[in-house]
């Protein structure tokens, strides 16, 4: 993690899961995705889990550079799970109480993505919304920052200039 960075906390519902993310997140946005939706269900019909989608269907994330996130408790309550087999997308669940906390990658993407309820304090506020053409109800979503069809190029130039900052040690 980056030395003298200011930490968030992020915990589960009952807090025996526990992650630090240092410093500002990449980018923050809510997904409105395809797989974000079916993930979001499939968590949110385990036992006790807590909804953690905006009340519009979208998924609130907070980008982080993955040398910037690391697990201080609970670990071994923390479960991938895959809408697929062979995806490469993990939704991770802290299986003590069922609570989203974040998505990962198998491989690859240099981020993880911290979903918002677990944040002690406010999360990072919203910068934008993606995927908006696959909403349940696209005329209910909220005008507060932009929106966007797609992943769009503001969105795709920051997760670029985080992994170039990554490869250079900043």
């Amino acid at each position: 993690m980056a030395a003298g960075a200011a930490e968030r906390i992020v915990s589960c519902a009952c807090g025996q899961v526990r992650l630090a993310v240092a410093g500002a997140p990449i980018v923050t946005a809510a997904c409105y995705c395809d797989d974000c939706q079916a993930g979001a269900t499939m968590i949110e019909a385990l036992p006790e889990a807590r909804p953690f989608r905006d009340a519009d269907g979208g998924t609130y994330m907070a980008l982080y550079r993955k040398d910037r996130y690391r697990v201080l408790a609970g670990d071994e309550r923390l479960v991938r799970m895959k809408l697929r087999e062979k995806s490469l997308t993990n939704r991770v669940v802290a299986t003590c109480c069922n609570s989203a906390m974040l998505a990962d990658f198998d491989a690859g993407p240099h981020w993880i993505s911290i979903y918002r309820p677990g944040y002690d304090g406010a999360a990072p506020p919203l910068e934008m919304r993606l995927q908006t053409r696959f909403a349940p109800e696209p005329a209910q979503i909220p005008r507060d920052v932009p929106s966007y069809r797609r992943f769009p190029l503001r969105f795709v130039g920051r997760l670029i200039a985080a992994r170039i900052a990554m490869l250079l040690g900043w």
